[in-house]
């Protein structure tokens, strides 16, 4: 059931989305060029690995660590009107409709930081990952909390990343339609700007 869903929204929204994701690739193309679209590896269901797509919101050219703060210097103009709506998230909906990922799920992580929680992972990834999830309400400011750190990287490993498994392995423990539903309502609360919807 979970998965019929999954790909009834998904196509829904990417038809119904159509011109608006026009719109957003044609800004993009304006403001910084190509590409317009930023693909990443990341581990999904079961350790394989996928491409997950967004919408470029930095400088093609940016290198750096794989985390954003606050403030970053690689963003773009447009790519910050984008980050702080969700919608360089868009793309994703492909992704659910693929199959390697879910509406509601553990976010997706790059291996590098996988590895390093590797056994947690292990349980984790008996599901597909999400475009949203617990710690998408908890931590829907990351770059600002990072931001306010001596050492954002270090901080996102040591700190942020097993609170959001704990989050994660939370879901696991309860998950159901019903969960998913409120996650996905909360989500678009946060996306909305209703108060009370995230916490940093």
């Amino acid at each position: 059931m979970k998965r019929l869903i999954d790909i009834a929204v998904s196509a829904t929204v990417l038809l119904a989305g159509m011109p608006l994701l026009v719109a957003i690739a044609a800004l993009l193309w304006i403001d910084s060029g190509r590409p317009v679209f930023f693909r990443q590896e990341r581990v999904g269901r079961r350790f394989k690995r996928f491409r997950i797509w967004k919408f470029r919101s930095m400088r093609s050219d940016a290198g750096g660590p794989s985390i954003t703060v606050g403030g970053d210097s690689r963003v773009t103009r447009v790519g910050a009107i984008l980050r702080a709506a969700k919608l360089d998230e868009l793309p994703q909906f492909w992704n659910v409709l693929r199959g390697d990922m879910s509406l509601v799920g553990p976010r997706p992580e790059v291996p590098e930081y996988v590895e390093l929680y590797r056994e947690r992972y292990s349980r984790v990834l008996a599901v597909r990952p999400g475009i949203t999830d617990l710690a998408s309400l908890v931590y829907r400011r990351e770059e600002s909390i990072l931001r306010g750190q001596a050492d954002p990287e270090e901080h996102y490993r040591a700190v942020v990343l097993p609170a959001k498994l704990k989050l994660a392995e939370d879901y696991m423990a309860r998950q159901s339609l019903a969960l998913d539903a409120a996650i996905l309502f909360r989500t678009l609360l946060a996306v909305l700007g209703r108060p009370g919807e995230e916490r940093s």
